[in-house]
């Protein structure tokens, strides 16, 4: 299953080229960027890993895919996007996010059915990648010890 979450997310991968081009787009607005990963893709996880911060007083969009280069070099198996902020109405909203890399293997979502009171029933959505521990979730899932990396090999 393709996990469609974001912009662009319908469309094939996009490549570094238009990845830069997509950078390049944001930073000319005024938009700062950050980069985030997850190995958790529940469309209600909202709050990804940052790496490292976000990138307030960067305007060279080589320097900002160098970021997502490490990003996805350090965690090959799990979702990284990047979000591009807008302040112009007083307050950071997220202008744009779109998926950089996943992992090699999406096993998708299921629903469960949940009966209460009255007959009313209810669904949650329930990722089949959260059965199996942080860190060793996707195929490969690198170390295995849901060692976290903040972007600075700290």
């Amino acid at each position: 299953m393709r996990l469609t979450q974001g912009t662009f997310s319908f469309l094939p991968d996009l490549t570094d080229d238009e990845i830069r081009l997509q950078i390049d787009y944001a930073l000319t607005r005024g938009w700062p960027l950050s980069v985030e990963f997850t190995d958790d893709p529940h469309p209600r996880n909202t709050y990804w890993e940052m790496w490292g911060l976000p990138m307030f007083d960067l305007q060279d969009p080589a320097a900002v895919l160098d970021e997502v280069r490490a990003c996805r070099e350090e965690h090959p198996e799990h979702y990284v996007r990047v979000n591009a902020y807008d302040a112009s109405l007083g307050r950071q909203t997220v202008a744009l996010s779109f998926l950089v890399n996943r992992p090699s293997h999406e096993p998708g979502f299921r629903l469960d059915r949940q009966e209460g009171r009255d007959r009313q029933i209810g669904y949650t959505v329930h990722p089949y990648a959260t059965e199996r521990p942080a860190g060793r979730r996707y195929a490969s899932g690198g170390s295995g010890d849901g060692a976290r990396s903040n972007g600075h090999g700290g």
